[in-house]
Formats: structure tokens, C-alpha cells, sequence
């Protein structure tokens, strides 16, 4: 009877709240989701979805004929976990050192991959670290 328990019988695997996250962050197709920083295993990315779609959280809808090929969406319960995964977002940033969200993520990735200028007097680019 225990709202939490129920919930996470439903959601309460890491991999079910990352698929979540992505589908949250535009990913739909089952290769969108498999490229996630977390290298979801095949077989158990296959399982969530079946698991996710039986409980109403996602829907499964064919894009391609031959061969047959899903795209994946939250349905508006699915959405709704959006909050419960801020929440976690939060509590993560204010309690674990280090940890960033896949934006903050990407955003370093980027700095990281421009090429710094360099000054013909010195090379001092203004960046720091």
C-alpha cells in the first residue's frame, strides 16, 4: 500500500530513471538511448522499455517499416517524473561531490574540445585551468 514502494517497483532501477532522464532530453529511438554516457547494457535497455511501456510510462510508436523500428515517448504520467528526477538532481548536487547534469556535462565537453587562441605576445588566452 506504500506509495514508495509502489513507485519504485515501477521506476526504482538506475536504468529506468535514465531512460527517463533521456527521453526527458529529446532522446526517442532505441540507438538515441543505447548512446547514453551510462552504456546501458542491450538486453536490459530491451527490458525497461517493454517494463516502461506495460506501465504507462512510455509509448512505442513505429517509425520505420522494414525493418521495424520504435520510437519511444513519455506518456503525460511518464513526464511527470520530470520532478522527482529535479528533486534527485538537487539532492545529488548539494550532497555528492563533483557531479554535474548531462548539460553542465556537455558544456565542459565543449570547452574543452575548442581550440585555445593563442597571442602573438605570449600566448596568454585569458582562460584559467
Amino acid at each position: 500500500m506504500c506509495p514508495i514502494a509502489n513507485t519504485l517497483d515501477l521506476v526504482g532501477d538506475k536504468w529506468s530513471l535514465l531512460l527517463i532522464r533521456d527521453m526527458l532530453h529529446g532522446k526517442r529511438t532505441y540507438g538515441e538511448l543505447l548512446d547514453s554516457p551510462e552504456r546501458i547494457p542491450t538486453n536490459i535497455l530491451a527490458d525497461r522499455l517493454k517494463r516502461l511501456e506495460a506501465a504507462g510510462i512510455i509509448l512505442r510508436a513505429a517509425y520505420q517499416d522494414r525493418p521495424v523500428r520504435y520510437a519511444y515517448t513519455l506518456t503525460e504520467k511518464g513526464a511527470q517524473l520530470g520532478a522527482v528526477l529535479q528533486a534527485l538532481v538537487r539532492w545529488g548536487k548539494r550532497h555528492i561531490p563533483g557531479t554535474r547534469t548531462l548539460t553542465e556535462s556537455a558544456s565542459r565537453a565543449g570547452e574543452r574540445a575548442r581550440p585555445r587562441r593563442s597571442s602573438s605576445a605570449g600566448g596568454k588566452t585569458g582562460r584559467t585551468g
